[in-house]
């Protein structure tokens, strides 16, 4: 399959394996307000985005922009702190840049993590979600070459299972669902999120879908979380805003990074 960016890829690829021996075996993208794990490692190299030739930049609050490599356990790996979206203009294959880089740099496991809106009434902000499928809300937005491989072939569902059992000995609270990949920026409606709802959604988000196809694509053992960051539309009476979604990342932090690290130990 050839992609649009092969020679930007083989640009940012050369440009940071000639200047850094780095050789990482695990992958984290961390989504909005999430980028404070990045401090948890031992930090080896930090590289602004800025720096990377073709590197698509992240214009959203909450996402620094730059990518962590270091250790943890012995375990090599790269942290994307900040990842872009569609709605910021960039084309699939500019918001998979990072997924794809990260393959080329021996990545053969990648966490991607996520703030969402609870879109299931059982579930609640401040809880996680491990995705076991998704869908897009606007089939249009995912051309030929995004549609394989299947969702049930794309996340990684034995690591996704004992992680749900190892969080719940810690006592946090991991659910299981489907996430619902929509444009944005615009929140959705309360009609939007009941058709939502009533497709299977449980989790809804701006992003995550095209990375962990693309990083399938690669080969790579896709997990993904959510972090439930607020109710969506018509769930709650409280007015939708970044600001509640910082709030929430802010209070969940000790849980999701006790997530991660679970996850590095299972990868």
């Amino acid at each position: 399959m050839q992609y649009t960016l092969t020679k930007e890829l083989d640009q940012a690829f050369n440009t940071i394996t000639n200047k850094y021996d780095l050789h990482p075996e695990l992958a984290l993208t961390l989504g909005s307000g999430l980028g404070f794990f990045a401090d948890e490692i031992d930090r080896e190299t930090v590289i602004p985005y800025s720096q990377i030739p073709n590197f698509p930049q992240s214009t959203v609050e909450g996402h620094v922009g730059q990518l962590v490599f270091g250790e943890w356990n012995g375990k090599s790996l790269v942290i994307a702190q900040g990842r872009q979206h569609h709605y910021e203009g960039y084309s699939l294959d500019e918001v998979t840049f990072a997924t794809r880089l990260f393959h080329r740099l021996g990545v053969k496991s990648l966490l991607i993590t996520n703030a969402a809106g609870c879109a299931n009434p059982d579930y609640a902000p401040g809880e996680f979600m491990s995705i076991t499928n998704h869908f897009p809300m606007v089939d249009r937005m995912l051309p030929d070459e995004y549609k394989t491989p299947p969702a049930n072939e794309i996340w990684d569902s034995v690591t996704a299972a004992e992680l749900r059992k190892r969080a719940q000995d810690l006592e946090i609270a991991l659910r299981n669902g489907t996430y619902a990949w929509v444009t944005g920026p615009s929140y959705e409606t309360p009609a939007e999120v009941q058709y939502l709802r009533n497709l299977g959604a449980d989790a809804i988000g701006m992003s995550t879908v095209p990375e962990a196809i693309a990083a399938a694509q690669e080969g790579m053992a896709v997990v993904g979380i959510s972090c439930f960051t607020n109710y969506a539309s018509g769930l709650s009476t409280t007015q939708l805003s970044h600001a509640e979604v910082q709030e929430t990342a802010d209070r969940v932090k000790e849980p999701f990074v006790d997530l991660v690290k679970l996850w590095l130990d299972l990868a």
